[in-house]
């Protein structure tokens, strides 16, 4: 049997990026704002809007650090309430916590969206909202936004796993007031560490860049569309100056450089990626033991990983179904059962009161993760499915005797 395949490993990141840090190297200039113009995190945040099709980016050190900026951008007051999805990764409550607001988890249903009638009862005194799209399966944004827009009420999409996912044709990160993505290693763009934020408001995105920590009058650095400046943008700058804490949130030079040729192998990461995530859900969907939710009719996904639920099998079945793919090559996480993992809410233990959402609890006991990096071929995905199928046919083998 073929060994399997290395999932952990990402892209080589391309020569073009190799030298353009040497170039850095050799001239040390790896702070942002050295440069008059055009430093290369300078140019990042006009590609990335470009390529989104939003007016404004700021380049930041995470999408932790984008979704904490993007909440004190909007000006909530101490104590407000943040609607966020029970599903999601542990450094969006805590950012929320960060940003001196309280979290409000809502439901997830079974396909690892929001559960609307839950989100729709618990936006009452919520002052802002934040729709993660776990690992890049986007909830009803039509409906989301229609009852968001009917209260005022802003929208904040974490957009961390989702670069390349379009709903209705539009890109991700796009539909609401702002939206955040991140560059961690395993990512569909990798720096390793990184996140950037885009938004169409000039007052929002001049009140972040001041706080993420361009002091004194480095702002004067940032541009609008095509390089310019707009009066709007110069003058919410100028409104903002001295006003605003600075928090340092900033991204470096090299991370940019690394980002940056990154960009145009998107489109094909995407196209690749969705073919090798629609081929193995298509070959474990006709198993008995897994279910791998449909997307929405809108949405079009761009997946480096696979989500399924197990039908069937107990707790127990779960757990040694885990171990047995393991022991023959592929990590399986199961989001509820995996030692203290940061996407089970119930280990958010710097939340009190721990909320109860039993429909996202039992979603979670089942839900499974596995990566399926874009660079997989399809004998690679061939062997990861295998495995899959002899780890829960042997389970449930062991079961029946």
């Amino acid at each position: 049997m073929a060994l399997p395949p290395n999932v952990h490993d990402a892209e080589p990141i391309p020569a073009a990026a190799r030298e353009a840090i040497d170039t850095l190297l050799q001239s040390g200039d790896l702070f942002r704002y050295t440069a008059p113009e055009n430093a290369p995190v300078t140019l990042l945040e006009r590609e990335y809007a470009e390529l989104l099709g939003s007016k404004y980016a700021l380049a930041v050190s995470s999408c932790s650090a984008a979704l904490f900026l993007s909440l004190k951008a909007l000006g909530l007051p101490r104590d407000a309430q943040v609607l966020i999805p029970a599903f999601t990764f542990a450094a969006v409550p805590s950012s929320v916590v960060h940003a001196d607001c309280v979290p409000v988890l809502c439901e997830v249903a079974d396909n690892y969206r929001i559960d609307m009638a839950d989100f729709e009862a618990k936006l009452d005194n919520v002052q802002a909202v934040i729709i993660s799209h776990m690992r890049g399966h986007t909830s009803d944004m039509d409906a989301i936004m229609a009852l968001c827009d009917a209260r005022g009420i802003p929208v904040i999409e974490d957009a961390a796993h989702s670069l390349g996912t379009t709903w209705n044709g539009r890109n991700i990160g796009t539909i609401g007031k702002l939206g955040c993505f991140s560059f961690q290693s395993y990512k569909m763009v990798n720096a390793g560490e990184g996140g950037i934020l885009i938004t169409d408001d000039a007052d929002l995105i001049a009140r972040a860049v001041i706080m993420s920590g361009a002091y004194e009058h480095n702002w004067k650095k940032h541009r609008g569309p095509q390089g310019e400046n707009t009066p709007d943008l110069e003058q919410a700058f100028a409104k903002w100056q001295n006003l605003l804490p600075l928090y340092n949130l900033r991204m470096n030079n090299l991370s940019a450089a690394v980002i940056r040729p990154q960009l145009p192998e998107l489109a094909r990461r995407v196209r690749d990626g969705l073919a090798n995530h629609d081929y193995v859900a298509e070959r474990l969907n006709a198993a008995s033991f897994f279910d791998v939710p449909a997307p929405l009719p809108p949405e079009r996904r761009a997946p480096d990983s696979i989500q399924f639920n197990l039908t069937g099998l107990s707790e127990d079945q779960t757990r040694a179904f885990a171990a047995a793919a393991e022991a023959k090559g592929v990590k399986v996480q199961v989001f509820g059962l995996s030692m203290d993992n940061a996407r089970a809410f119930w280990n958010w233990q710097f939340l009190r009161p721990q909320p109860d959402l039993p429909q996202t609890r039992a979603m979670l006991m089942k839900a499974c993760d596995v990566r399926l990096p874009v660079r997989l071929t399809r004998a690679e995905l061939d062997v990861i499915v295998g495995i899959l199928l002899e780890a829960a046919a042997e389970t449930m083998g062991k079961a029946a005797a």
